[in-house]
């Protein structure tokens, strides 16, 4: 168990290292990730402990909470915070966690239409006017959201996901899009390496500007990297490829996915700047594993 001064001096240690934000998964199980706190009162105590570090959900599982519990709960936190909180939602995916928590783990569609109708109550709640809003999964009968959040309209609002309906809702919808270049359609990640070039990011990011439409330029892109640290990326990148048993795929494929940060700090820093220019993405998320060793990277482009 993780003592409490542990987890004051973990996230004072993020905000000392320069990095913008402080974010928590959403899961009952370890599974992938490893056990974790509950995360509005894991964030509301790492709030409490910092000053500047804005902190998150990365994401809220939508099946997990009735929207009215937790617009209170994020308005709340938001309002407590000052204002750092960034509001992570989607609409679940990891269906052993449905098994074993006992929740009924439905069909995609059903899923992400109880994500749709969720956003537009939590922005209803978010403005303090009653909401009136009858769905084919949520009904809310002239209902005022208390307290109101800090931020205004609403907290920064982040979706992710890799196929087109979740991204294009996303475009419409969020603040921040996360892309991802795995795939969780079958309530598991799967290592799909196509969905990780180049030409597969550029559809994902054309269906958030798709759902966007005017408001595309100011949508914050994310992505979540995995960092790995080398002298000889190229090397690295090869090695990576045996290890993954891809076919088809070269170093220079490797070397271009969005979803690797390959290389020596610098080479990193460039990579980026690059993607930048070439994709847009301005939000990264990197595991607490990899925060110290990332953290010159951080540093060189200005942190936080």
């Amino acid at each position: 168990m993780l003592p409490a001064g542990a987890w004051f001096a973990h996230v004072r240690r993020v905000e000392e290292l320069g990095y913008a934000s402080f974010l928590i998964r959403d899961h009952f199980v370890p599974d992938f990730f490893g056990d974790q706190l509950a995360p509005f009162s894991a964030l509301t105590a790492a709030a409490m402990a910092t000053t500047r570090l804005r902190v998150g959900t990365m994401v809220i599982d939508n099946d997990y909470r009735h929207p009215v519990m937790l617009a209170k709960e994020a308005a709340t936190l938001d309002m407590l915070s000052g204002g750092r909180l960034e509001l992570g939602i989607g609409a679940g995916w990891l269906w052993t966690e449905y098994e074993k928590d006992g929740i009924p783990f439905e069909r995609a569609g059903i899923r992400i239409d109880r994500l749709e109708e969720s956003l537009t109550i939590l922005k209803g709640l978010f403005s303090g006017e009653p909401v009136h809003y009858q769905g084919k999964h949520y009904t809310i009968e002239g209902l005022a959201g208390y307290p109101l959040p800090h931020q205004r309209p609403h907290p920064p609002i982040l979706i992710g996901g890799g196929k087109r309906r979740v991204l294009t809702l996303a475009g419409r919808e969020a603040d921040i899009v996360g892309i991802l270049t795995t795939s969780v359609a079958s309530g598991t990640v799967e290592d799909v390496v196509d969905e990780r070039l180049p030409a597969a990011v550029d559809q994902k990011i054309g269906w958030i500007r798709e759902g966007a439409g005017e408001r595309f330029p100011d949508i914050e892109l994310s992505l979540i990297p995995s960092v790995i640290i080398t002298d000889n990326r190229r090397e690295r990148a090869a090695q990576l490829i045996a290890e993954r048993g891809w076919s088809g795929i070269t170093i220079d494929d490797v070397l271009s996915m969005p979803s690797f940060l390959i290389g020596t700090h610098e080479e990193m820093i460039e990579d980026l700047l690059k993607r930048r220019t070439r994709f847009g993405f301005s939000y990264y998320v990197v595991s607490d594993s990899e925060m110290e060793t990332f953290a010159p990277v951080v540093a060189e482009l200005g942190g936080g």
